[in-house]
């Protein structure tokens, strides 16, 4: 089952469902639905232990006028700012960290500001983000034509866009940073089992679970690389073992105890399971079958097909015994004179007697996969072999089924185990070519494959896939669009792509943007002066002739203060020495949390009271994160050693920012190099004696650096991911629980090796 069932089933709390979703009415509170009558409530899942989908499309547009005050609306991304924080709050004292998923109608006037509202990825750092992509708006796209907005609240037009602009935007930003999603709404709402309910407006964070307002799925996957004998699948074990699942679900419903009545009243109404698989490519493996082909497609097919029949077969059985979900009769699955029937007028499924309205949804199983052993969902192998930090000691991890197949076939050596895990592919003379494309892994397989094996499941699914498709790091943005289209074609109910490295470079990028603003208001600032000293006339000319002659006088001066200043300054390093370090020194530890973990810093003084050292712990010993923080203290060390004021190490570190942080306002933490400026400045402050904080002193205009081109990605042999930067790896991506590389697939970051998942 899902990891809430896992971790919470037996205990007080008893919250068994990891997706919800949550409406969001255009008031700022009703008592039931409005904006922060939701905040409130979605804090509540959060506390829960589950995740949160929201469609903001019902808010009116920003500075569109509010009569009841004659104000104007902050419009959806503000308000979805504001859940953002709310959950940097909550998540603090969970056992799950608070994910959320923000979707936006394609038509929607505010969806441009929406579509780049996580450009800086440092924003909104706690919702995955989806466009609702509607059928009109892709006709629109095809067509090359304009398509309308529509106000959320009248009903109106309120104004048209270039549907190619507002496609080729979303494109560029699931290119550059992975989001937006989209999420086919007219595609899902087809299927909707109860449209006389409501229609699907959300989905939950990882986008494979389409729910109504306060909708809830308790969610559960088979293993089915276990059931995999002599080279056949076992289907009579999958069956019994599907049967089984089904009915447990169909329990969970009963023993779950929701977060609000409102979601324990639906889900007693129409009873929604979400059964799905992992271990697909474990199965794959074991069948010698590759994932990038037509017979690993057609295998994908066939084993969805195989689940969504006999979970709704039990579903009839337990139907028999305990009675069809009360929303049956006007549901797609109702009879003739009752159902629920789409546009045309036509059933969308045959009658069938069914204990739950829906029955199977793939979705992400990172924790449940770990705890199982095998592979995630129906994702490729994530990687063959890696080097996995066992206290301190690099060991090569090397899938299980190509060491039996090695050892089967007599080509095993520990030796090729070792380059392989080092190297992180096989690609090696020793290995045969047989075996090479059926251990193909994520980044190896091109994406059209990762669609259409998507869309292999989805003809299968009452519900929608949790997976993502990824790029090569030189993937253009032509590229991506035409994954999209193909999602689109094969009917997909969503995509989520993922270019190798975007997310990391995006800071770099952003500085890069920044600098060319900077250098074209440099330019257009001097067109602008030129304009004034000619529009000045003669005695113009003449006081700006005398101005210049002074300030040229002033930088001659400027000049000589500054090289007598550097020269001094080079004379004094000369005689600069190390203080010695005295037989006993005092110190203080504190403890900081960082984006990163769990940071130690202790400073020490000598018997004068001068800070003398700094010492820091953080991760596991001899791993990469470790050796980072003890470098910076090292440094930090010879500086003080060195008579370098510690209040100018604070005002170096402090501030510095990275694409994660923790905490909120007075006590956020941007990165690990701010969380040591901030035990710095705590030990000031309790030197001098005061209990509130220093004021920060003015910071000059820090240079922006420029990257001529992107960093090549490599691995580091503790598994974690690398950039060269001029031929020097820095470490990025690293997992805050154990260091090692972290992954983007099925809609977050996550690692293979821990478990840890950035969406909970």
């Amino acid at each position: 089952p899902n990891s809430p069932t896992l971790m919470n089933a037996g205990r007080p709390l008893g919250q068994l469902s990891a997706c919800f979703v949550l409406p969001v009415d255009d008031a700022l509170s009703n008592g039931r639905s409005g904006i922060y009558d939701t905040l409130r409530s979605m804090a509540l899942v959060h506390q829960s232990g589950g995740g949160t989908g929201f469609s903001f499309s019902r808010l009116r547009p920003k500075n569109d006028i509010v009569r009841s005050t004659m104000g104007v609306a902050s419009g959806p991304v503000s308000f979805m700012s504001l859940y953002d924080a709310s959950t940097d709050v909550v998540k603090q004292g969970g056992t799950r960290r608070g994910a959320n998923m923000g979707i936006l109608r394609v038509d929607h006037p505010d969806i441009m500001e929406f579509i780049t509202c996580k450009d800086d990825i440092t924003k909104i750092t706690n919702f995955n983000i989806s466009v609702a992509v509607t059928d009109a708006f892709m006709a629109a796209v095809e067509a090359d034509t304009e398509y309308n907005l529509i106000h959320p609240k009248t009903r109106a037009v309120t104004g048209q866009l270039k549907a190619r602009e507002v496609w080729e935007r979303i494109v560029h930003g699931a290119w550059k940073t992975g989001e937006p999603g989209v999420f086919f709404i007219d595609q899902a709402n087809e299927y909707n089992p109860v449209p006389h309910l409501g229609a699907y407006e959300a989905t939950n964070p990882c986008g494979e679970q389409p729910l109504l307002p306060y909708d809830v799925c308790n969610l559960g996957s088979i293993n089915v690389g276990c059931f995999v004998k002599d080279g056949a699948v076992d289907w009579d074990g999958m069956r019994r073992a599907i049967h089984l699942s089904t009915h447990f679900l169909e329990n969970v419903i009963d023993a779950n105890n929701y977060p609000l009545p409102e979601i324990d009243e639906l889900s007693k109404r129409i009873r929604r399971i979400g059964l799905g698989v992992m271990g697909f490519a474990d199965l794959l493996v074991r069948l010698g079958i590759p994932y990038d082909g037509a017979e690993g497609v057609e295998m994908g097919r066939k084993i969805m097909a195989f689940v969504d029949d006999e979970a709704k077969i039990e579903s009839e059985r337990l139907a028999v015994q305990r009675g069809v979900f009360p929303e049956w009769e006007r549901s797609i699955w109702g009879p003739d004179a009752s159902c629920a029937r789409n546009a045309k007028g036509e059933r969308v499924r045959p009658m069938r007697r069914l204990r739950n309205c829906n029955v199977t949804t793939v979705a992400p199983t990172g924790t449940i996969s770990i705890i199982a052993g095998c592979s995630s969902g129906i994702e490729p192998l994530f990687a063959v072999a890696f080097m996995r930090n066992q206290a301190g000691v690099l060991m090569p991890d090397v899938n299980e089924d190509f060491v039996a197949i090695a050892r089967r076939e007599g080509w095993y050596s520990e030796d090729l185990m070792q380059r392989i895990a080092e190297a992180g592919h096989i690609r090696f003379p020793e290995v045969p070519e047989q075996w090479q494309p059926v251990f193909g892994t994520a980044n190896d397989i091109k994406p059209e494959w990762h669609i259409r094996m998507q869309a292999a499941f989805q003809a299968h699914n009452d519900s929608a896939i949790s997976k993502t498709c990824n790029f090569a790091n030189d993937a253009t943005e032509e590229y991506v669009e035409e994954i999209y289209r193909l999602a689109y074609k094969l009917k997909c109910k969503g995509v989520t792509v993922y270019r190798d490295g975007s997310r990391d470079m995006q800071v770099l990028s952003t500085g890069s943007t920044a600098r060319k603003v900077a250098e074209q208001a440099t330019a257009t600032g001097h067109a602008e002066a030129r304009g004034d000293l000619v529009a000045a006339g003669e005695n113009g000319r003449t006081e700006a002739a005398d101005l210049h002659g002074e300030l040229a006088e002033l930088r001659a001066e400027n000049d000589r203060l500054r090289k007598t200043l550097l020269e001094l300054e080079a004379e004094n390093l000369q005689r600069r020495q190390k203080r010695s370090r005295p037989e006993m020194l005092r110190g203080v530890t504190r403890r900081v949390e960082t984006p990163l973990g769990t940071l130690y810093v202790t400073i020490t003084e000598d018997d004068k009271g001068q800070p003398f050292e700094v010492f820091m712990s953080l991760g596991k010993a001899g791993g990469a994160l470790m050796a980072d923080v003890e470098a910076l203290g090292r440094l930090i060390s010879l500086s003080l050693r060195s008579g370098i004021p510690i209040s100018e190490v604070h005002r170096q570190l402090r501030g510095i920012s990275s694409d994660r942080s923790i905490g909120l306002g007075p006590n956020k933490v941007m990165s690990v190099p701010d969380a040591v400026g901030i035990a710095i400045e705590k030990w000031i402050q309790d030197k001098a004696g005061v209990q509130q904080e220093l004021q920060r002193g003015a910071s000059g205009t820090a240079a922006i650096p420029v990257v001529a081109a992107p960093h090549p990605r490599v691995t580091g042999q503790g598994g974690e991911q690398l950039a060269r930067v001029h031929d020097q790896p820095i470490l990025t991506g690293a997992c805050p629980d154990c260091g090692s590389q972290l992954e983007f697939a099925e809609g977050c970051m996550k690692c293979h090796v821990c478990g840890f998942s950035e969406c909970g």
